[in-house]
Parts: structure tokens; sequence; C-alpha cells
């Protein structure tokens, strides 16, 4: 089976207090993680090492950043490279997001330039994609995810690709007031899937990890993880209550 991931992007809250109060409610939580589950925490930058520290290698918890930059050192000031995160030890990168894309204009090719350097530094690239409110209205939202993986992952080879997360984001149904059903997440995510294959073989697309990203709560976690082509979620706001991503993490697939 392919990993079944909860994946917690705590975007720019918490304070260090809290985070590690929040962290700690988590990790002494009734959790079962299984074999072929994790559980990654996207945290602040200033919050990489402590998060780290408190996990200690448990089994199945990971560290992601939530970003990096697309060069590989120069005068960005206030960016983060892949360097410097390979350099304590992080082992995944959300890229791409779509607050990423909307807010600091982040294209295709940006990406396609974090993913690789990502690949070389052994960090497993989380790669976001989805359509916007307008792209869902016209009724080309397949069209429009299958460019951004091929603009930003389809100039990597078959044993590249494999060592992708892909998170899919409906956009349209976060913060609008819309709702996106499991039956609507399942269709993308299959879409997504028979993409894949269509470039690498569907051998190689079913080994891939395609999470869902939109609006993941404890009480809709099961029905969205039943689906058979989402593999868990990235969860942003529930992923900063404790007994809500438990929640999330207990209804992963086994």
């Amino acid at each position: 089976m392919r990993k079944q991931i909860a994946a917690a992007n705590w975007k720019m809250n918490k304070s260090l207090s809290e985070g590690k109060d929040l962290l700690a409610e988590i990790l002494n939580s009734d959790l079962s993680i299984g074999q072929n589950q994790e559980v990654i925490f996207a945290v602040p930058f200033p919050y990489l090492m402590e998060t780290q520290s408190m996990i200690g290698g448990k089994s199945g918890m990971f560290i992601s950043a939530q970003n990096c930059h697309h060069k590989t050192a120069g005068a960005y000031t206030g960016e983060v490279s892949v360097d410097m995160l390979s350099s304590i030890g992080i082992q995944y990168c959300i890229i791409g997001h779509s607050e990423r894309r909307e807010y600091f204009a982040e294209t295709n090719s940006m990406l396609l330039e974090k993913v690789n350097l990502c690949l070389a530094k052994n960090i497993t690239p989380i790669f976001c994609c989805g359509e916007p409110l307008q792209i869902r209205e016209s009724g080309t939202q397949n069209e429009y995810v299958a460019v951004q993986l091929n603009e930003s992952l389809f100039q990597l080879d078959a044993d590249q690709i494999q060592k992708i997360v892909i998170a899919y984001e409906p956009i349209w149904a976060i913060g609008t007031g819309k709702t996106a059903t499991a039956e609507q997440a399942q269709e993308m995510h299959a879409h997504l899937r028979n993409v894949l294959s269509a470039r690498y073989g569907m051998e190689i697309a079913s080994k891939i990890s395609i999470l869902y990203g939109g609006s993941v709560k404890g009480n809709n976690a099961s029905e969205l993880f039943s689906q058979p082509d989402v593999d868990g979620g990235l969860v942003g706001g529930a992923s900063l209550i404790a007994s809500e991503f438990v929640q999330i993490i207990n209804a992963l697939k086994k």
C-alpha cells in the first residue's frame, strides 16, 4: 500500500511555547501509526530544530519545512535554502502551496527548481497543486492541474517522481463557503494519478501518495481517506488543535 500521510501545516501560527504545548499534547495522545503511515509536522522555520528534538526519532514521524528558496545561496535576505534545511536533517519540504503561488507569485518553473534542489539533497517535496474558483466554475480544472504537474514535475525521471508526495488543494473550496465532497476529492485524485500514469505508467503512478488539502477536519477525515486514491491529508487549521489532528491521524488507512 502507498504511504498514508497526515501532514500538519501550521503556516504562520503559534508562538514557540504554544507550538511546544500543541506538539506535546499530540505526542501524548492515543495515536495509532501503522507501518504504512507517516505523520509530518510542517512548522515555521524558527521551530524546526525544537520540533525535531521533541519528536526525537519517534517511528513514523517527520519534520517538514513549509517552503525553501529556489536558489542554492546568495543575497536573498530572509530566505532559507535547501542546503540549510539539509544541514539540520529536515526530510520534507512543502513546495508550491497555493498561498505561495498567490501571495508570492511562485511560478511552475520556479517550483521545478525547488523540486530539483530538494531531491538533490534527499528532501522529499510535498508538491501542491490545485485550481482556483474561476477555473472550477469554467470546468477546466483537469487541464489546469495537469499543466501544473507537467511544468513542475514531468522533467523528473521515473526514479525521481516516485520520491514526490503530491497534495491536491481545491482552492475554490477553501474560505469560500463552498464545500468539496469526498467524491469530488476522489475524482481529482484519480485524475492526477491518471496524468502521472500517462507520463510514467500506472505501476509508478500507483506508488505515489496523493494527499487532500481541502479543509480536512476530524469529522470528515474518515470519509475523505476512505476514497481509493486519497492517501491522507495536508491539514491546515485543524492541525493547530491537538484533538482534531489526532482524530485525523487515526483516520488514515491501515
